[in-house]
């Protein structure tokens, strides 16, 4: 039984209705060019005629197949008065310049007056006014694009070149010639192209029936030629030869066409003409001949009063296709009732014709509108004085009953608002004036203008500009109209919704006046059927059957559903009496109550309780025996509870399948790239995203009145005839499925009138990076979204960006032969529109619609959604944790932020979304799924820069990876980087010494060594105790050290204090040792001297604090590579791996060492000090060097202290010092000037005070005290200087000569026979005799002169003869012999007195 009904069930969903969806735009009104025509000389005198306003459209051929360029592409316009409005429209791409007006100045257009066709290479509209006939040519579609192909998602429109030259060009239009001239009476026309591409125009003819004008083909040389098409019977011209014309008039009825339609043949045209006199011809244009004539009245049944009044208002539809041949419709306008007839054409072989008489069929309606034919059924367009639109549908063929099928159209908004005691009237009435699909953008507009008098300016202004304009508006008509100052709040609110009340009335009025129907437009290709209105378009889409149940008036139910078969089964009976119940629920309900769901819906609440809460005011306010009436449906109902399952069942979108994420690539590419743009025009979107709101909105009301009739039958229990307990736990179970799907719905219906928010491009362009470290970016979800310049909802941004290709994609998975068969609007909208509920219902797996709300940054939206979502709803909620998580850190609070991740890690590896995000190919961590979503979401926090909320969630992940050291080592360092970022180096510490991965605790050991010192948080580095680390520590300052600039970073100074701290005093005078040795090998400045010394002083206190047996450090390699464990081997120039240094012998250093070393440093930074030039050479020269560099300097004192204490010679000194006293002496007075500094640089023994002294004096006087300071074997340091006077040729002074002829007089002789001063060496040697002699002895340094008694004295023979041999060589020179002669005799007398000396000598011995 329950099988049974359950197909019947499905059998009865399958019927669907139709509703009627608005396309109204939103937003910045699309830019109309206009075009004005006025003929040549103005030869037209003004009309006054104007006739109704109409409006009509054209579809492609190509509309309906998949791969044309004009699929889903029409044109549609509109005439008002001498007004053409042509717009081109697509449901796949947005057409750029695709709306022109064009002004026919002085003429008025007729009422269905344009007509449009397709050749292969243009578009041609032909127009007809009361005056002109004009060719519209337009390059075709599919020769604008080269490619068939369509990739981009706008392109532009036929229109878009369209010019002035257009209308102008001679060819392209005419006057219409005044004989015959048009009929006053009249507005019927048709045009087609004839095979040769003329245009042809048949218009009525003011003389009596129809005149044909053809305008010749564009691209041929022709004349305009008139045709008429009149009757030829004789009897028809004696008639009319006989009677008067105040008899007859200027026309009889049988003469004026009231409708006119053409059907073209290969080179024929028939056109057919629905006569005044209700009489039907066809006409051979070719032939120019009436082939049949058929009275319609044969086929009304009450024909008597119609065939005296004239027919204006009958109307004419052709319908062909090429299986069934030519059908005809002709509506039949009568007083209280119309008629539609169709006929199918007949041919016999003899080419005569007649009607073959299909159906009739009859409304009750009054003013027929507009009406559309096909081969199966008849659409029609009504629209009474009260401005109420009726459309209705009834296929002619099956439908034995004559019964029509309305359509759901779209009602105005609400007449009045009615606010709550709470609700501000200003934020009420904007909400409902710019509630999307509530008002026209044009609506708003001119309601703005008349409201503020007339303002020009605002006619082109976007939907944010617009709101702000109307509340300024509103507000300042409210201030210029109250003359109170002071106002109680309750007269205030009245004033504003008075004011606001005022503004909404005009809104209405505008509303309706662009609601107002002209047309229906049926798309014979892919049935889809469009309403064309004064002031947009809307659409008739498809609705659910049970939706349509809900939506119908009352009258019509039971034989909607008769005529649908319904009542072939019990199920189907029970489901109508169901909706019924339902609708007088609904009906009876008041807007408070309406209001307390939709509030309770808002705030959370259970609905089931709120439903409770109704029911009881409903039966406490029952006057009308409600309660009885629905007593009384429900007992018509033969299983409530199996008729209320199938209708949950109906209205539950929830599906287990995961959809598809990504076009089926099995699919051949050209196909592919045909669907990737299928309805993805503004205006597809905004139908078919309207439409879901339509179903929601239908829904929820539908819920809400279920959930108060399932708690009426909770109520009424067993007098239901309910059955037991089982059934109650069924009912609660129901009670319990509606209360989700009112909340669904509820959400759905939010969404889809929520706005999107405008997002600058720098927080797309933040966001796309923060999505691409979660590895989202591939993400069909999260596409690159473009900025919109309308206002979407996020239901139709989400549609347009994600959902769209997911629908289309799984559609043609399962419809393969689409392409072929052409694209069906009825059933592709239900597809469609099902399948973006399936991935908005919050119930399902997918998490599409959320994931494409954070890729669009939609965060307040989302948030919104998130909490709507919550409470109830048990699935993917993980998923909506991270995303609330993403809000939050967006918005800034970042430990809201963290509880959310971390609540959603316990949902990983239970939903979709979480799975795809853990799931990455270069995730470090490849150990838990859980700890993959905390590698991502410490990434995500490490780009938006949270150092403090990575650590806290690091530390929350360690407790997850405790058998997992690779984890923890990753955790750990992460927590270590951020703990040091934030400058925490207690913290980063203990992160550090946690770490189990030894070589991961030395990088960021190495880290930790670096950043403190950068930071010159040097203290903490020290203070750290290392426990395990020690020698790393050191290991890695000492690299660092030796690694980087030793001026700029302090790595010696800190290794210093480090072994300090710790005691280490030989290690601390080492390091300080090694880092003066490099400051005098690397840096050669004054500063770089003075640390030297410092580094000396600092090692030499350090050896002190140590026993003297520890007191040595080794000597560091000079010159050496310091290399790191693991570094690449250096390289000589060559690219070959240089060659490792053999292993020297390891010198030791102790005190005495380091303290020769401190003093080279000492006088180093001495000579820099003095000479600053100096400092460059200084630093590295050795002892010997350092002293000619300090006897340069004039630094003599200084140079003597270095060669004492390096047991260096003192010569380079003496000639030095020598050498500065010649130059004084014969120096200018700059070089005196300059002696000063040298000078005052030396200690002199004693100071002179007795008289003035020079530089010269001075200097001679420092050489003359280091002379007799600082004795030297054999006199070497005298000889030195005299030998480097005598060189210079500078006369020695009398002081030096006395000193040396003390010490070694014979020296002196060589030195002046050595530099030929042969005087010199006379005079001395004279001198030498006699002080041996006796005389003047004490002079040379002799003790005792020549006697027997004393010690033997001696003279230098060898110098002395070398002497006379230089005299006796030059005789000639008259001084020369007599110094030759004196020191001769001298001589003799020397050698007698030696003589005597030697025998008083032997007398004694003897």
């Amino acid at each position: 039984r329950e099988g049974k009904m359950a197909a019947a069930a499905a059998a009865v969903l399958v019927e669907r209705g139709y509703l009627e969806l608005s396309a109204a735009e939103r937003g910045t009104r699309r830019r109309v060019r206009e075009l004005v025509f006025s003929l040549p000389g103005g030869g037209v005198s003004p009309s006054a005629v104007r006739y109704a306003d109409s409006a009509g459209g054209y579809w492609y051929q190509g509309s309906g197949q998949l791969g044309s360029v004009t699929r889903n592409r029409f044109i549609h316009w509109a005439t008002s008065g001498g007004t053409l409005e042509l717009v081109e429209e697509s449901l796949d791409i947005n057409l750029l310049n695709n709306a022109v007006q064009i002004k026919f100045q002085n003429c008025s257009l007729l009422p269905g007056g344009v007509h449009i066709f397709e050749t292969q290479n243009n578009v041609v509209i032909l127009v007809s006014t009361n005056q002109t006939v004009h060719r519209l040519l337009l390059p075709h579609p599919a020769r604008m694009y080269r490619s068939e192909l369509i990739t981009e998602n706008q392109m532009q429109s036929v229109f878009t070149d369209i010019g002035k030259v257009h209308c102008r060009d001679p060819s392209n239009f005419y006057v219409i010639p005044t004989v015959p001239g048009l009929a006053a009476g009249s507005t019927a026309s048709a045009a087609w192209l004839s095979s040769d591409g003329g245009a042809l125009f048949a218009l009525p003819s003011a003389s009596g029936g129809i005149f044909v004008l053809s305008l010749p083909p564009h691209d041929a040389q022709g004349i305009v030629s008139t045709v008429e098409l009149k009757q030829s019977s004789v009897m028809q011209r004696l008639l009319t030869g006989w009677m008067p014309t105040a008899i007859r008039g200027d026309q009889s009825l049988s003469d004026l066409p009231v409708s006119m339609s053409v059907h073209c043949r290969e080179h024929d045209a028939f056109l057919f003409a629905l006569y005044q006199d209700h009489k039907l011809r066809m006409w051979s244009y070719k032939d120019q001949m009436c082939l049949m004539v058929a009275d319609m009245l044969d086929f009304v049944p009450v024909s008597k009063d119609l065939r005296l009044a004239a027919g204006i208002g009958h109307k004419l539809q052709l319908a062909y296709s090429e299986t069934l041949g030519l059908y005809i419709g002709v509506y039949l306008h009568a007083p209280k009732q119309g008629q539609f007839c169709v006929f199918q054409l007949v041919s016999t072989e003899s080419h005569r014709y007649s009607l073959d008489h299909i159906s009739s069929l009859f409304t009750s309606q009054e003013t027929l509108v507009d009406f559309t034919l096909t081969t199966a059924e008849i659409w029609a367009l009504w629209h009474d004085d009260e401005s109420q639109t009726t459309v209705k549908y009834i296929n002619f063929e099956h439908n034995v009953a004559g019964q029509w099928n309305p359509v759901s159209v779209q009602s105005l908004p609400a007449e009045e608002l009615d606010l709550g005691d709470e609700q501000d009237p200003r934020e009420a009435y904007t909400e409902a004036i710019f509630a999307p699909g509530h008002f026209a953008n044009a609506a708003l507009l001119k309601a703005l203008q008349i409201f503020s008098q007339g303002a020009e300016r605002l006619s082109d202004l976007s939907w944010d500009e617009l709101k702000r304009e109307i509340t300024i508006a509103v507000e300042h008509e409210l201030q210029g109209n109250t003359t109170e100052y002071e106002f109680s709040r309750e007269e205030f609110r009245q004033l504003q919704i008075e004011f606001w009340s005022k503004f909404y009335a005009y809104c209405l009025q505008y509303q309706e006046e662009l609601s107002r129907p002209l047309a229906l437009l049926l798309n014979q290709y892919t049935n889809m059927v469009c309403l064309l209105k004064k002031g947009y378009l809307s659409f008739l889409v498809p609705c659910s059957l049970v939706d349509h149940l809900y939506l119908l008036p009352d009258e019509p139910l039971m034989n909607e559903a008769e005529s649908a078969g319904l009542d072939e089964s019990e199920f189907s009976h029970d489901l109508v009496s169901l909706v019924q119940c339902l609708r007088l629920i609904g009906e009876s309900l008041s807007v408070e109550m309406a209001l307390t769901m939709e509030m309770d819906c808002c705030r959370l609440q259970p609905p089931e309780r709120t439903a409770e809460q109704i029911l009881r005011d409903l039966i406490a306010n029952d006057t009308e025996n409600l309660m009885e009436d629905i007593h009384s449906k429900l007992q018509e109902i033969r299983n409530p509870i199996n008729a209320i399952g199938v209708l949950i069942r109906e209205m539950d979108y929830e599906t287990d399948m995961e959809m598809e994420r990504r076009f089926n690539i099995a699919q051949p590419l050209n196909v592919r790239m045909h669907l990737s743009q299928l309805y993805g025009s503004s205006t597809a979107v905004n139908v078919v995203c309207r439409g879901v709101y339509k179903v929601s909105m239908t829904r929820f009301l539908m819920c809400r009145d279920l959930l108060i009739l399932q708690q009426l039958l909770l109520r009424l229990g067993d007098a239901a005839n309910l059955g037991g307990g089982q059934v109650f736990h069924t009912q609660q179970n129901l009670l319990h499925r509606t209360s989700v799907l009112i909340l669904s719905y509820y959400l759905i219906r939010w969404a889809s009138q929520r706005l999107a928010s405008d997002v600058p491009v720098d927080e797309l362009e933040s966001n796309l990076q923060h999505l691409s470290v979660l590895k989202l970016t591939d993400s069909t979800a999260l596409t690159p979204l473009k900025l919109v310049t309308s206002p979407q909802t996020i239901v139709e941004l989400f549609f347009q960006e994600v959902a769209r290709k997911h629908a289309i994609s799984q559609l043609f998975q399962s419809n393969a032969a689409w392409d072929e068969t052409g694209l069906s609007w009825p059933q592709m909208f239900s597809e469609i529109s099902s399948c973006l509920l399936q991935l908005l219902w919050p119930s399902n797996p997918g998490f599409l619609f959320p994931e494409c709300l954070m890729g669009a940054c939609q965060y307040i939206q989302l948030q919104e959604y998130i909490r709507l979502l919550e409470p109830w709803c048990h699935v993917n909620v993980g998923s909506c944790c991270f995303m609330m998580a993403r809000c939050y850190l967006v918005m800034g609070e970042g430990h809201k932020a963290l509880d959310c991740f971390c609540e959603a890690a316990s949902e990983v590896e239970k939903e979709e979304f979480l799975d795809r995000l853990i799931r990455s190919e270069d995730v470090e961590m490849v150990s838990t799924p859980r700890l993959q979503y905390y590698d991502k979401v410490l990434r995500l926090l490490d780009t938006m820069g949270l150092p403090e909320l990575i650590i806290q969630l690091a530390t929350l992940a360690i407790t997850e990876a405790a058998d997992d050291w690779r984890s923890q080592a990753t955790l750990r360092t992460c927590i270590f980087k951020h703990h040091l970022d934030l400058g925490h180096n207690s913290q980063a510490y203990e992160a550090l010494t946690h770490n189990p991965d030894s070589s991961r605790q030395l990088d960021c050991l190495r880290q930790l060594v670096v950043v403190l010192c950068e930071r010159s948080q040097l203290q903490d580095l020290v203070e750290f105790p290392y426990v395990n680390l020690h020698n790393e520590v050191v290991g890695i300052i000492e690299y660092r050290a030796r690694a980087v600039d030793l001026m700029t970073h302090n790595y010696y100074e800190l290794l210093y204090a480090f072994h300090i701290y710790r005691h280490n005093y030989r290690k601390a005078g080492s390091v300080m040792f090694e880092y003066g040795m490099r400051l005098g090998r690397e840096v050669h400045t004054l500063r770089g001297l003075q640390k030297q010394a410092n580094c000396y002083l600092a090692a030499i206190n350090c050896l002190r604090l140590i026993r003297p047996e520890y007191a040595w450090i080794v000597q560091p390699a000079s010159g050496a590579v310091y290399e790191r464990p693991g570094a690449s081997p250096k390289r000589s120039h060559d690219g070959e791996c240089a060659a490792v240094p053999e292993g020297s012998q390891i010198e030791i250093l102790e005190l005495k060492d380091l303290e020769r070393e401190c003093t080279l440093a000492r006088i180093r930074l001495t000579l820099a000090q003095h000479d600053p030039s100096t400092a460059a050479v200084a630093g590295s020269s050795s002892p010997e060097e350092l002293v000619v560099l300090l006897v340069q300097a004039g630094l003599f004192d200084t140079a003597i202290s270095l060669c004492q204490t390096f047991n260096l010679s003192l010569t380079p000194v003496f000639e030095g010092l020598t050498f500065k006293c010649i130059q004084l002496q014969f120096g200018g007075e700059a070089a005196l000037t300059e002696a000063w500094d040298w000078l005052a640089a030396n200690q002199f023994s004693s100071v002179i005070a007795t008289k003035e002294t020079s530089a010269t004096d001075e200097a001679w006087r420092l050489l003359s005290s280091y002379l007799d300071r600082f004795k030297s074997q054999n006199n070497l340091y005298h000889r030195c200087v005299i030998n480097k006077l005598l060189f210079h040729g500078v006369p020695l002074p009398n002081w030096l000569i006395n000193s040396y002829k003390k010490v070694d007089a014979a020296e002196l002789l060589r030195l002046y026979l050595n530099y030929d001063l042969l005087e010199e060496a006379v005079d001395l040697v004279l001198e030498y005799v006699d002080a041996v002699l006796g005389k003047g002895h004490g002079y040379f340094g002799i003790e005792v002169p020549l006697s027997a008694t004393s010690p033997r004295v001696w003279l230098p023979y060898s110098a002395i003869d070398q002497l006379l041999q230089a005299l006796g060589e030059n005789t000639a020179n008259h001084h020369n012999a007599m110094l030759y002669q004196k020191v001769h005799d001298k001589l003799q007398d020397y050698q007698q007195q030696v003589t005597m000396t030697t025998r008083d000598l032997l007398r004694l011995r003897n």
